[in-house]
């Protein structure tokens, strides 16, 4: 008999896709998918922020072309009310323009379509283990980005290497090089410390690091402190 302690909880998910056949199929998958659980699946943003206004799930599988309200607004909507949540990106779109504006505003994970159902999944369980899961073609222009290097298919100059972080991630990443403790930093910031964790979190997934130590040598070189 399996012990009662043997399985964590279940990772709670929010889909939101307009196209009515890939929501069937986010979802049919998500729910045959052991350690997943569907809270709810809609097609607008209205409809989502209707659901993270009552809920708290902890990825929001999110496409980006939504018919009402810009996919991207809805991720800064996540990340200013529900900054616990993890948002997946899943989307048709893959130009620098959406890319980057999605990590600029907190996507921790960005897929194109083209992905199977399983990659999902499994995508998911990444992402709550520490992992920013990426399509290939998309992190290959995401690391020469944040090598400060343009991507050969770019035009104009050079993006700034500090792109992949949001000012508030920035911010509060300078009161942590300072040593201050989570609970001070949160003090200062006016949110809980809870937040201030989960805030830490995606800024050691977009630095690809494990440590307030590398984050702050990491952000150094970046030019952010």
């Amino acid at each position: 008999m399996a012990s009662p302690h043997a399985h964590p909880l279940p990772t709670s998910v929010l889909i939101v896709e307009d196209e009515p056949e890939l929501l069937h199929r986010f979802s049919a998958a998500l729910l045959a998918e052991e350690g997943l659980q569907l809270v709810a699946a809609v097609a607008t943003g209205a409809a989502a922020l209707a659901v993270l206004s009552a809920s708290v799930p902890d990825v929001v599988l999110l496409d980006l072309g939504l018919p009402d309200i810009d996919g991207i607004a809805v991720i800064r909507h996540v990340m200013q009310h529900r900054p616990e949540c993890d948002v997946l990106v899943v989307t048709m779109f893959g130009d620098d323009d959406h890319v980057f504006a999605a990590l600029e505003a907190g996507a921790t994970g960005y897929l194109l379509k083209d992905v199977g159902l399983d990659r999902i999944a499994a995508s998911i369980h990444e992402l709550r283990g520490g992992g920013s899961p990426i399509s290939p073609s998309i992190a290959r222009r995401v690391l020469a980005r944040m090598r400060g290097a343009a991507p050969a298919d770019a035009a104009g100059g050079q993006p700034p290497p500090a792109a992949v972080l949001t000012p508030r991630e920035i911010e509060l990443l300078k009161l942590t090089a300072k040593g201050l403790s989570f609970d001070k930093v949160g003090e200062l910031l006016g949110i809980s410390p809870h937040t201030v964790v989960a805030h830490v979190k995606k800024i050691y997934r977009k630095l690809a690091v494990h440590s307030r130590a590398e984050a702050v040598y990491e952000a150094t070189q970046m030019g952010l402190l």
